[in-house]
């Protein structure tokens, strides 16, 4: 079996880690965020919406952890704009022993033939291009951590394109080979590159991508929590770029 079925995640978990989670105001980031907090991870809670944010950090406060607000809007930043983060992460805490790329656009579900080419352009940039100038700029302080662990997110048309999934699965099509990269080149290191497939979940983007669906026979994010604990957490320090499905 493998270690991250059934998991169950120590309480202590990710005591004294720092982690930037992406897309944090909804859906799976939203969840791994309030989870990490619950398991003793110090959070940066990333989005491009303040109030929600702001409201998101209440709440984590109120669990007893100290998270802080990174807000940026992947679409539109510019290098000042990730360097400053990663300036404010550095002064503050010295490192980061966790990234979790969660943020993405789903885009039209439209035959390529026919796709938008600014829509394109846009799921391309937020999915792929922003999730590599992130990674550039905090890998320095992830090097300072004993136990830092990178994770990109996936899904099933990022391994089997299929049709009208258009730019969405060809943005995953990349994170899984930019995953496998930097986990080759950072092999030798304490930073471990993974990435994770959640399979269906109740998200916003699910809805859209198939509004037919009755949402309430989709499993909710708060079930695939616990695999991205196990990634995030040292119980995972021996697995280096892996793709994993939550729900295999």
């Amino acid at each position: 079996m493998n270690d991250w079925h059934d998991y169950v995640p120590p309480a202590d978990l990710l005591k004294g880690r720092v982690i930037l989670i992406t897309g944090t105001t909804s859906g799976i980031g939203r969840a791994v965020a309030l989870a990490a907090a619950r398991h003793g991870a110090t959070v940066l809670l990333h989005g491009r919406k303040q109030r929600e944010l702001e409201a998101l950090h209440d709440e984590v406060a109120q669990i007893g952890a100290e998270p802080a607000v990174a807000l940026l809007d992947f679409e539109r930043a510019q290098g000042n704009e990730y360097q400053h983060l990663t300036t404010e992460i550095e002064n503050r805490y010295g490192r980061l022993d966790g990234l979790l790329h969660n943020a993405a656009l789903l885009g039209d579900r439209s035959p390529i033939e026919h796709y938008d080419i600014g829509t394109w352009q846009r799921v391309m940039h937020v999915n792929v291009n922003a999730a590599f100038i992130l990674t550039r700029c905090l890998l320095p302080l992830m090097r300072e951590s004993a136990d830092a662990s990178l994770l990109f997110t996936t899904s099933g048309v990022g391994r089997q394109g299929r049709a009208y999934w258009g730019a969405y699965s060809v943005s995953k099509f990349a994170i899984e080979g930019m995953t496998q990269i930097l986990a080759d080149e950072l092999e030798r290191t304490k930073i471990r590159v993974n990435c994770i497939n959640p399979g269906a979940t109740r998200t916003k983007m699910r809805s859209h991508a198939y509004p037919a669906e009755d949402p309430q026979t989709v499993p909710p994010p708060e079930n695939v929590t616990s695999t991205y604990l196990y990634l995030l957490g040292p119980d995972s320090k021996h697995v280096n770029g892996q793709r994993i499905d939550c729900r295999a």
